[in-house]
């Protein structure tokens, strides 16, 4: 029996033996309340009468294009749902576009996945999110919720909805994951606890939520507000008065 030797490079010799990994930075952002308000007309202007588009004058067939006051597309209720659905749970985005109806218990108010990143996991719909669900159209023979192009398909992306309605708001350079995050800013801003959060976000560690501890800003508030009332309510107890008044027996 041949047997072969394996012959390994001193460390030192390795090619980038010596080179540190390279930490990568996470990348999250956060919506603000503005941003979200002009997030909503976006959306609510594709649904309703389509977002204006920009022709290229010099194509030759530029001339056939409609008038400039008449250049609006909309965009379809699948992707605009499905956006809307985004915000409202947190959820990732595989996991809204490949949802079945299936999975929708209205009377509980949750969206049950059999399978996602984490496992089994049951996704919490707000009165908000039901509603959005509630005006979506049921395809006939297709049991997805997020219908695409492909017969009984699920739609497969958001990419070119997703560009139309950040330009529009006003926010390019938006990624859809930062809807997820900006679910997460608003419970923690809002003073939930970080575990609740975990929870809604469908976080198997806690460490994964802990990224958004730093919002958590009114709970701190609270607690410099309830300390400073207690010293405050113990000073007074003997005002500046009452001390003069002892003295001055």
């Amino acid at each position: 029996m041949v047997r072969t030797a394996w012959i390994f490079a001193p460390r030192a010799r390795q090619p980038g033996a010596q080179v540190g990994r390279y930490r990568e930075q996470g990348r999250e952002r956060y919506l603000t309340s503005d941003e979200l308000a002009r997030l909503g007309d976006a959306l609510a202007q594709a649904e309703a009468i389509g977002l204006p588009y920009t022709v290229d004058e010099t194509k030759p067939k530029a001339k056939h294009a409609p008038k400039l006051e008449n250049r609006r597309r909309k965009i379809d209720p699948f992707a605009i749902a499905a956006i809307l659905l985004l915000i409202l749970t947190g959820a990732r985005l595989n996991e809204i576009l490949t949802a079945k109806w299936s999975y929708i218990d209205f009377e509980r108010g949750l969206m049950n996945l059999p399978t996602s990143k984490t496992g089994k996991k049951s996704i919490f719909l707000s009165a908000a999110a039901l509603e959005v669900l509630s005006r979506l159209p049921r395809i006939e023979g297709n049991p997805h919720i997020i219908c695409g192009e492909k017969e009984g398909g699920c739609r497969a992306d958001l990419k070119k909805p997703w560009a139309a309605i950040t330009h529009a708001a006003d926010l390019e350079g938006l990624r859809i994951h930062d809807l997820r995050h900006s679910f997460a800013s608003v419970g923690a801003g809002g003073g939930l606890g970080l575990p609740i959060i975990g929870k809604l976000l469908g976080h198997s560690q806690p460490a994964t939520t802990a990224r958004y501890a730093h919002l958590d800003a009114d709970p701190i508030r609270r607690a410099v507000e309830a300390i400073g009332n207690t010293i405050s309510a113990a000073l007074n107890r003997n005002p500046i008065a009452e001390v003069i008044a002892i003295k001055n027996r």
